[in-house]
């Protein structure tokens, strides 16, 4: 597993600035995350959310995005959907999880060079073994191939996976991610579907890692009926927690795994990296889970 060392440099008594880049991101809980452990901590941390459809950049903006963003005092920043894999080229050095996965989702500024690694595979493993970690899982159907599918079916087979079979749109992306992991874990069966029901015919479970589902791209990423009863659906959104997708499953008599505890995790994981403290992970959780329902009330 990679690591993710904690330092003690001193920056703990420094004010420390960070972000999300990402599209559709406005419903982001990654202030409040990062903020109130970085409180509960004693640090003084800002955390602003840098959201492409209001500010009007995309991918071939971030070349000059991201040394700005540095040049204004940013001390990192979190990666999310669609730029993930778009920052890489833009780095000038990688994690080995970054550099395994094909996709980074937290940027390090040190000493005027921008450093990628890559969280959510650490955080979506937890938060699979806390939720679901008694239930079979050597066949896992991936839905999606991006930069948190990488993550999400490099965590599975670091399980134990021994099939992975991947689902997306665009085969030459599944076909790339499913050529990668497959290098990885060589005594793995991994390979691509061309429709989501042939991915998810005879699995243990699914889960699900496209977009399709955020309050930004409402709606079901694949039939619900496809599903038996027996199976399990993970899916790594948050915003909403329950998605339509987890609604249908549940119903269908599924176990399923919202991507709450995932969205805490890799939080979790990018905070120690960007303030070099190592944060309470179940302090995190708690207070994730009052916010949540705070927000489902109001």
């Amino acid at each position: 597993m990679f690591q993710h060392p904690v330092r003690d440099t001193g920056r703990s008594r420094a004010s420390i600035l960070c972000g999300l880049i990402g599209s559709g991101i406005a419903g982001s809980r990654s202030p409040d995350m990062h903020e109130t452990e970085a409180r509960a901590l004693g640090l003084t941390m800002v955390y602003r959310i840098l959201d492409g459809e209001m500010m009007d950049y995309g991918a071939a903006d971030l070349p000059r995005l991201l040394p700005m963003l540095q040049a204004m005092g940013f001390n990192g920043l979190n990666v999310t959907h669609p730029f993930k894999q778009d920052v890489i080229p833009l780095m000038d050095s990688l994690s080995g999880a970054a550099k395994a996965l094909g996709a980074v989702n937290t940027i390090l500024f040190r000493d005027g060079k921008a450093h990628g690694d890559n969280t959510d595979w650490s955080g979506y493993r937890a938060h699979f073994l806390a939720g679901l970690g008694n239930r079979p899982r050597a066949h896992v159907a991936l839905i999606g191939a991006g930069g948190a599918a990488a993550a999400v079916g490099y965590a599975h087979l670091d399980l134990g996976a021994t099939r992975l079979t991947i689902c997306d749109p665009a085969q030459d992306r599944a076909r790339a991610l499913a050529g990668r992991l497959g290098c990885l874990f060589p005594t793995a069966k991994v390979g691509i579907a061309a429709t989501a029901g042939e991915a998810i015919e005879g699995a243990d479970g699914v889960a699900q890692t496209s977009p399709i589902g955020m309050l930004s791209h409402p709606g079901l990423p694949f039939d619900p009926d496809l599903l038996t009863p027996d199976q399990w659906v993970s899916d790594i959104i948050y915003f909403p927690l329950q998605t339509s997708l987890l609604e249908a499953a549940a119903a269908k008599g599924c176990a399923t795994l919202n991507g709450g505890g995932m969205a805490v995790m890799q939080a979790a994981h990018a905070f120690a990296l960007f303030t070099d403290n190592e944060p309470d992970n179940q302090r995190m959780i708690a207070d994730f889970d009052r916010a949540t329902r705070r927000s489902a009330a109001a």
